[in-house]
């Protein structure tokens, strides 16, 4: 019978104080080591092909000379369906005081 030999590679990274801390005590209620929860991140990394969990940019002060017709388009339909609705005068408030 073969035996396989279990290797380890270490991986090294820096954060916070004030993350590490948020980040054991959460693992310590969930009696997690830090190294299991990173393993358990990488496993799904791989397993996935992708970070396993959603990440977007941050929203940023738009640019309204760049806009094309479609980014406008998206945008008015993402407002839509979050329930956001505001008047035609609300609007062109907020473009004449942007400019």
């Amino acid at each position: 019978m073969p035996t396989t030999s279990k290797k380890t590679a270490s991986v090294s990274t820096r954060v916070t104080p004030e993350l590490k801390a948020q980040a054991e005590t959460i693992l310590d209620q969930l009696q997690l080591p830090m190294s299991t929860a990173v393993n358990l991140f990488l496993q799904q990394l791989v397993s996935q092909r992708k970070i396993p969990f959603e990440t977007n940019l941050p929203d940023l002060p738009l640019n309204y000379d760049s806009l094309s017709k479609d980014t406008v388009n998206v945008a008015i339909r993402k407002g839509l369906t979050d329930g956001k609705r505001f008047s035609a005068a609300q609007i062109r408030a907020e473009l004449i005081e942007d400019n």
